[in-house]
């Protein structure tokens, strides 16, 4: 079969993305079906051809925030029409899976609404959208069936990508829409993946992110631990990292390759949500707050200078005082150095939804104000420990003043120097002189040389 050719670029594309890393990675692949269309990325709405809103149903009022936008985006789509032009608005990613047909009848200006499993159908929707066909939702297929039709060629704008090799939940966290939105667990075939980061890899990436709602559960021979040591033979790929992990699906194979892989950083996201294991067993997180301490000192001791991030959600429905004081204890012991912490709120359809005791507004408030000051406090004390230490930095771009550039840390930290932008795509020892709780601030380590 001839390799298919792109068009030029004629029609314009504006792509919103809300939520997680794996919808950034939905939304890149949907500008990759797209291009053989003409289809080419603009920064905004104003004038595009075509509208994808990719959403995110984890956050509170996602949904609303959808509609909001949308209507917004509909008076764009009268005035294009005005001046005898035409707007296709497309509803992408979670609220498309969870709302259907619904979005459409609240908001008729909605040409169609694509699942997270199904963007790989967008051309088709398109075309039957413009012979007004009237197909309009496609919202239920299996994972396999979208990667195999995505294109095997990625747009790459950086030395870093992320790339998804598991998607879907069967974890059924109380509080959690992922495993009615994005369906069951599925892990991508071992060769698919190796091949998307050769490919991203001649292309000049050298930072890979793996990302799945549950990535340490991922299937493939060997498991996750397998897949990094492979991916770390591929030539040019010098750092590995993976989000969003499960304490259950840590398994000693992958705490045993953190200490043996240099590619793989010593930065691991791993989410516990509470220090109580009441509320634990309430959320239905299938683990304790011990097993989750003891995991962490399993961790470290294979890589001592392993830094942690987590999630933590506050007022969950029969959060006592006494619990959530067991909370602020687990990361006085664990000290992250970085973590999301967010309010409960109720996600319709799921078990936690419907509990008794929810939480007043104010009581929740309270406790993640005190949750955070503690969570930054970590952080700050985290990042400053870094100064006079010389690590190494990937650097990625340049920075927003001249003769600036900006790289990342072994542990995902913004580092900043005064430097030359051919130190982009390189790793180079930064001795780092200053540090904030958001970044840091360095210098070339004396005498050093690039790390190829």
């Amino acid at each position: 079969m001839p390799p298919m050719t792109q068009a030029p670029a004629k029609k314009r594309l504006y792509i919103k993305t809300y939520g997680c890393q794996m919808n950034v990675y939905d939304s890149e692949r949907m500008a990759d079906v797209l291009a053989p269309l003409g289809y080419g990325l603009t920064d905004t709405p104003d004038g595009a051809d075509l509208v994808v809103l990719n959403t995110c149903h984890i956050r509170e009022k996602a949904t609303e925030k959808t509609y909001s936008e949308l209507g917004r985006i509909k008076e764009l789509k009268l005035a294009k029409a005005a001046a005898g032009g035409a707007m296709t608005i497309a509803v992408a990613g979670c609220v498309a899976q969870a709302e259907g047909e619904e979005i459409m009848r609240r908001q008729p200006a909605v040409d169609f609404v694509v699942g997270p499993q199904s963007y790989h159908q967008l051309p088709e929707l398109i075309a039957r959208t413009h012979r007004a066909l009237g197909q309009r939702l496609a919202a239920d297929f299996a994972a396999e069936e979208k990667f195999d039709a995505l294109p095997p060629e990625r747009a790459v704008t950086g030395v870093t990508a992320f790339l998804t090799v598991q998607e879907g939940c069967d974890k059924f966290c109380t509080f959690c829409v992922v495993p009615y939105t994005r369906g069951a667990e599925y892990s991508r075939p071992v060769e698919a993946i190796l091949a998307e980061a050769e490919g991203l890899a001649a292309k000049g990436v050298r930072e890979l992110t793996l990302l799945g709602q549950n990535v340490n559960a991922y299937a493939g021979e060997r498991g996750l631990a397998g897949l990094a040591r492979q991916l770390a033979k591929i030539p040019g790929i010098a750092r590995i990292r993976y989000t969003t992990s499960h304490p259950r699906d840590m398994d000693d194979a992958l705490i045993a390759a953190h200490g043996e892989l240099d590619a793989l950083m010593p930065f691991l996201h791993l989410p516990v949500q509470s220090g109580s294991d009441r509320v634990l067993k309430a959320m239905n997180r299938g683990h304790a707050a011990d097993h989750y301490l003891r995991l962490v000192e399993r961790i470290r001791a294979a890589r001592p200078d392993m830094a942690l991030s987590g999630d933590f959600i506050v007022g969950f429905p029969g959060e006592t005082d006494r619990e959530f004081e067991q909370t602020l204890e687990l990361v006085r012991q664990v000290r992250y150095a970085q973590a999301f912490s967010f309010k409960y709120s109720a996600r319709p359809g799921t078990p936690a939804a419907a509990l008794p005791g929810q939480v007043s507004e104010p009581v929740k408030e309270e406790r993640l104000a005190r949750l955070q000051d503690l969570l930054n406090e970590h952080q700050s004390d985290f990042n400053l420990a870094q100064t006079g230490r010389t690590l190494p930095v990937l650097f990625e771009r340049a920075g927003r003043r001249p003769g600036q550039v900006v790289g990342r840390s072994p542990y995902l930290q913004p580092v900043h120097i005064e430097a030359s932008e051919r130190l982009i795509g390189t790793i180079t020892p930064v001795l780092i002189t200053h540090a904030t709780r958001g970044s840091l601030t360095g210098q070339i380590a004396q005498d050093a040389m690039a790390i190829a």
